[in-house]
């Protein structure tokens, strides 16, 4: 995986995550916190989310007898804020882990911007959706004769996203959250990546 790429990867977003807060905080002082039921997300309130857990990696094997894993452990981070009480955007930085495949590795990053919804089920639970674009880097390494494709590839794909939330107390909830994002590889080649994740988010 390019450590430069992931250093200033992380970078960005926490730059442009400490940005959004700031700015949604001066927001939320100035907005009435009289509404009643579930305050973990008013009108201008922002959060920042920390994450782990599985991705499947759900590419092509290859041929010949190589060992070839489909998953690995990945990580997220993350920060967002509510237009309203069920409406926001978010900005994040996945690492997706990387495989052994075709004698190779596989792996992925990527910069994720996303429209995301709720929907309250009670003032503790919570349901989640999320739609975005993900500007994946993928690398690929594999061995002549695995009819595997190997190089650097990045560029612009879609996602799509399903969750739940618990709340714990107006500043910190648990969420669970599947997301299937389409990443670009080597040779042309577009594929799906289902990322299962467990996290703690904390709401300014």
């Amino acid at each position: 995986m390019n450590k430069t790429f992931t250093t200033r990867t992380l970078a960005t977003v926490l730059f442009a995550g400490t940005t959004l807060l700031s700015g949604a905080a001066a927001v939320a002082q100035s907005t009435s916190t009289a509404s009643t039921g579930n305050m973990m997300y008013g009108t201008g309130n922002a959060y920042v989310e920390l994450s782990g857990g599985r991705n499947d990696f759900s590419l092509n094997g290859g041929t010949g007898v190589f060992v070839n894993d489909r998953r690995d452990t990945s990580y997220k981070v993350s920060a967002g804020s509510y237009f309203d009480r069920n409406v926001g955007f978010e900005l994040g930085y996945t690492d997706f882990g990387s495989i052994n495949r075709g004698g190779g590795q596989t792996s992925a990053t990527g910069l994720n911007l996303s429209a995301i919804g709720r929907i309250p089920l009670s003032e503790k639970f919570n349901l989640l959706g999320r739609v975005g674009a993900t500007y994946g880097r993928t690398k690929v390494s594999s061995l002549p004769g695995s009819g595997i494709i190997g190089g650097d590839e990045n560029g612009w794909g879609m996602h799509l996203g399903l969750g739940a939330e618990y709340v714990f107390t107006p500043q910190v909830s648990m969420v669970v959250q599947y997301t299937l994002h389409d990443l670009k590889f080597a040779g042309g080649n577009r594929d799906k990546m289902g990322n299962t994740l467990l996290g703690v988010r904390y709401r300014f």
